[in-house]
């Protein structure tokens, strides 16, 4: 069977971990040429060593605009083009600060990575793609920019901004054959969900690990803790050929988290009203 990405060209920013990680190996076991982007040099290189010629690692801040060009560059000059553009790369905001203890000193930081970040990826790799034969951007948000919540005011502002560009994109970009789509993951096991401490020891990693994850599944329909695997299948699919008459999408990868509330409200007020009654 031909491969799903045969042929193409994809960056990956935020590449050398987590989901990044995940959908760099998995677009090049379907036949990608990959250009891993990370400001880790270490994980970034040593994951494009393990790939062999299917991948080179380029350091990237993608809130610095000269160097998301240089990305797109590397990418044309060492493999010949660019097909698919994953601006997955993404910041925190820990400690998560209630707004009104919230100094925002983090703001431009944030919203520079997570917004500014992939709006200049969307744009720089898009001029290439327009006169390429179109293309496909994917776009990684959360369902942080999709629920209203307490606290992480700026991550979450910064994730709905994305989710609104990369729609708005999708419409400017449609006439050059170029489709934009918006991945949301939720609760997905990786680095930046663990609430680790980087001292922490094994035992205690482990427990902190199993209560996080209790208390993420509460919400969740799906009683399942997601992995970075499961955003890049749905990354795949929409970078694919199969989603060729998608785009400006939002798609939850979060185990129905966003599809409403799981607790059976309507049993719990029949309860209430049965003991009130019997009382």
């Amino acid at each position: 069977m031909k491969k799903e990405l045969e042929g193409k060209v994809a960056v990956v920013t935020g590449g050398a971990g987590g989901i990044g990680r995940a959908t760099a190996e998995l677009f090049a076991a379907e036949g990608a040429k990959i250009v891993i982007a990370d400001l880790d040099i270490e994980a970034g290189e040593a994951l494009a060593a393990s790939m062999g010629d299917a991948a080179v690692f380029q350091r990237t801040d993608v809130a610095d605009a000269a160097q998301v060009q240089a990305l797109v560059d590397k990418a044309v000059a060492h493999f010949g083009g660019l097909h698919i553009m994953f601006n997955n790369a993404g910041m925190s905001c820990a400690p998560f600060p209630r707004f009104l203890d919230d100094t925002l000193a983090d703001f431009q930081r944030v919203m520079g990575v997570n917004l500014y970040g992939p709006m200049v990826g969307t744009q720089r790799a898009a001029r290439h793609m327009k006169d390429h034969g179109g293309g496909v951007i994917l776009n990684n948000a959360s369902i942080a920019g999709m629920l209203a919540g307490q606290a992480m005011m700026t991550y979450r502002a910064s994730k709905a901004g994305l989710i609104q560009f990369s729609k708005s994109a999708a419409i400017d970009l449609a006439q050059y054959g170029i489709r934009v789509n918006c991945l949301v993951p939720g609760h997905i096991r990786t680095e930046l969900s663990s609430f680790r401490q980087a001292d922490a020891e094994d035992e205690v990693a482990a427990r902190v690990e199993v209560a996080v994850s209790d208390v993420y599944l509460s919400n969740q329909p799906l009683k399942r803790r997601g992995l970075p695997q499961d955003v890049a299948e749905a990354a795949l699919f929409l970078a694919s050929d199969r989603a060729r008459q998608i785009t400006g999408i939002t798609l939850p990868v979060e185990g129905g988290v966003t599809a409403g509330d799981p607790v059976n409200h309507l049993q719990d007020i029949l309860e209430a009203r049965a003991r009130a009654m019997s009382g």
